[in-house]
């Protein structure tokens, strides 16, 4: 069967890991960036660069949107130019971008009035699982619409999560994300208190990565801070930012996260000292 065509909107560190993915893969491929200049190494690989959301919508059956926040979301999918201004009935729309529940809904009751299918599927994973397809999908919507997804999920990730209705992706990234940025913020507060009391570093860090707290997030940490190299496969003022959605997401709720709370302070106070575009791991330098 021919592969369904697909438009990538959103060329940053895991746009791009995704497009080149499926380009890869044989998928008839349209791009679309705010800048331009992004989608020159794919147009040279075969892909079509849109002008608009709306063009590249036009041309594609499934739509993959990979953006920084609700703003950029908005702007994409929304407006003369926007995506639900191209897309044709019964195309598939996915939202990957990590967002607030409160516009993915929103999101998608305006897709259903264009009478398109739509998936909230924010990923867990960095930079090399998203070029290596080895993403995972964390998926809210309808079980159409998940079973027409499937080809691309399988092609750009090693598992996907159905865990139910609209929002339910959104949802449970944010909680992922809030807590890997809690276990980000304690490590950074721990290397302190260990520098402080005059342990030794190397020592003290075997014992943190390779015991029980040594889960992913904190071997990462560490690891960039003892090389003091933090170019981001996942930027830190990203991170600051899925916090505060988390928070905004547990108030409505009336549900306090008071750890939540805790580190996003500590990554406002990382971007305040000029460290928001480096890996989020960098959040150890501002302290």
């Amino acid at each position: 069967m021919a592969k369904p065509k697909v438009a990538v909107l959103g060329l940053g560190i895991m746009g791009s890991g995704m497009a080149r993915r499926l380009l890869s893969q044989g998928f008839p491929l349209t791009v679309y960036n705010r800048n331009r200049e992004k989608c020159a190494p794919f147009t040279s690989e075969g892909a079509f660069a849109a002008e608009t959301p709306r063009e590249a919508a036009s041309r594609s059956q499934i739509i993959i949107s990979m953006v920084s926040n609700d703003e950029a979301s908005r702007e994409v999918w929304l407006g003369d130019n926007g995506v639900l201004a191209g897309a044709a009935p019964g195309a598939l729309l996915i939202e990957s971008s990590t967002l607030s529940s409160d516009w993915i809904h929103e999101l998608s009751a305006k897709a259903s009035e264009r009478h398109c299918l739509f998936l909230d599927a924010p990923v867990t994973g960095t930079k090399p699982h998203a070029a290596s397809g080895e993403l995972i999908f964390l998926v809210g919507g309808s079980d159409e619409a998940a079973e027409m997804a499937q080809p691309i999920f399988s092609v750009l990730g090693r598992q996907t999560f159905h865990l139910g209705p609209t929002g339910s992706g959104a949802l449970m990234k944010l909680v992922n994300n809030f807590i890997c940025g809690v276990q980000a913020a304690s490590i950074a507060e721990g290397l302190r208190l260990i520098d402080a009391g005059g342990l030794d570093r190397s020592k003290a860090e075997s014992i943190l990565t390779n015991g029980a707290p040594g889960s992913g997030i904190v071997k990462r940490v560490i690891e960039r801070a003892t090389a003091n190299e933090y170019t981001p496969n996942f930027m830190l003022r990203w991170m600051a930012k899925d916090l505060s959605y988390a928070l905004r997401e547990a108030s409505a709720k009336n549900i306090t996260l008071q750890t939540a709370a805790a580190a996003s302070s500590i990554f406002q106070r990382a971007i305040t000292e000029g460290y928001g575009d480096e890996d989020f791991s960098a959040v150890t330098k501002a302290l």
